[in-house]
């Protein structure tokens, strides 16, 4: 069986050139060209197969199970990865198992401690200082990872307009950068809400640390559970939403509207696909990250975004693309991760260490290949006049203090 597949493997790349050399788990090589600069090693005949019949996801899955391994930093990885594949598609929607996921809140629960709720120290290890686990803003190329999360959060003030006093709301809020930012460098009332116990542990300690008790606050709420009589001057999602499911989102942003004072802006900063009628990433992506990293999570094009704000009532009137500024958030991400390989295999394991790593460096390619998007589409709740008093341009955005 390892001779065939061996054999597979070469007659199917030997053309083309793949600068890697395959390592058999007979410790027979096989150079798939002539100047190979990956080693890619198959330690078991599962991992045979995975190589002589690829998939991104299917080789991702292959690599978290140790089926194969390689040389090299995952960047390089990704890049000859897909010359193995070839053509990437988008795929139809995942499962009916993915979207009931979605549709019940004692899993959503479920689903967001699976990915958050792994090691606040996990994180700490390639987060930037503040812990911001979203898309960064780069002002240049230079900036560092810390510089340019910080960049991203003075970003969202500034479009949010916050102004001392005000009441912001912050859907699902991580670890707590935004509001703390808010809260301090713009004199806001912040409430933070999230549904992962880790999370909120670290934002109520820091709240403490930080003398903000009467000015901050966490809560383990779904935004669902919102009281009905709660009204904020503005709030935020930041990287929530990709949880909550497309058949749900006019639901979403009409919880969000409802709890939204009229004159009030909302900032939806999320996922997207490229692809207008794209539900999941082809090649077994989309699959992988359903197993592995995201159960229950589900994309959608950035123009079913806005006509889900528009039926909740909600009009936007700005929309800006980050694809780039992930791509590099990622690529940061993965470098730090890979850095901190020793610590992060010792505070979560073998595997976990594998999911991340072939998760974020998969998700940093497919930003830079532009199969997935980011956006912070910008709203706002008229007044019963129609009145949305904004800003007549953009400059107010990018002014920095």
């Amino acid at each position: 069986m390892a001779a065939t597949l061996a054999s597979l493997i070469e007659n199917r790349y030997g053309r083309t050139q793949v600068p890697i050399e395959v390592v058999l788990p007979d410790g027979g090589r096989v150079r798939l060209a002539d100047a190979p600069d990956v080693q890619v090693i198959a330690r078991t005949a599962r991992g045979l197969a995975a190589l002589a019949r690829p998939a991104l996801g299917r080789l991702a899955q292959a690599y978290v199970r140790n089926d194969i391994d390689f040389n090299g930093n995952a960047r390089r990885m990704l890049a000859v990865a897909e010359r193995m594949v070839g053509d990437i598609r988008h795929g139809p929607s995942l499962t009916g198992r993915a979207k009931l996921w979605v549709h019940q809140r004692r899993a959503n629960r479920r689903n967001i401690a699976h990915h958050y709720d792994v090691s606040n120290a996990f994180y700490r290890l390639w987060l930037d200082e503040r812990m911001v686990y979203s898309c960064a803003y780069f002002g240049s190329a230079d900036d560092t990872l810390d510089a340019a999360q910080e960049a991203k959060l003075d970003l969202i003030c500034r479009k949010l307009r916050l102004a001392p006093g005000e009441r912001l709301l912050d859907v699902g809020c991580g670890w707590g950068g935004l509001i703390f930012h808010a809260a301090e460098r713009y004199g806001v009332d912040a409430t933070g809400i999230t549904l992962s116990r880790n999370q909120l542990e670290h934002v109520r300690g820091e709240i403490a640390r930080r003398g903000l008790g009467g000015r901050v606050r966490a809560e383990l709420t779904d935004y669902r559970d919102l009281p009905g009589d709660a009204r904020y001057d503005k709030i935020a999602s930041v990287g929530m939403f990709e949880h909550v499911g497309v058949a749900r989102l006019p639901g979403y942003f009409a919880k969000l509207r409802d709890a939204l004072k009229p004159g009030g802006f909302v900032l939806n900063h999320g996922i997207t696909h490229n692809a207008l009628h794209g539900e999941s990433l082809g090649s077994g992506i989309g699959e992988f990250v359903e197993d592995y990293v995201f159960p229950g999570g589900e994309l959608t094009h950035v123009s079913t975004v806005m006509r889900a704000m528009a039926q909740a009532g909600l009009e936007a009137f700005d929309a800006e693309a980050l694809r780039e500024h992930y791509a590099k958030t990622l690529w940061h991400w993965t470098e730090r991760l890979e850095a901190n390989a020793a610590a992060a295999r010792a505070e979560v394991g073998e595997e976990r260490y594998r999911v991340w790593r072939i998760y974020m460096a998969g998700s940093a390619h497919a930003f830079e290949r532009g199969w997935l998007s980011l956006w912070q589409v910008l709203g706002g709740k008229a007044h019963a006049d129609g009145r949305l008093p904004h800003p007549l341009t953009r400059e107010d955005f990018y002014r920095r203090p």
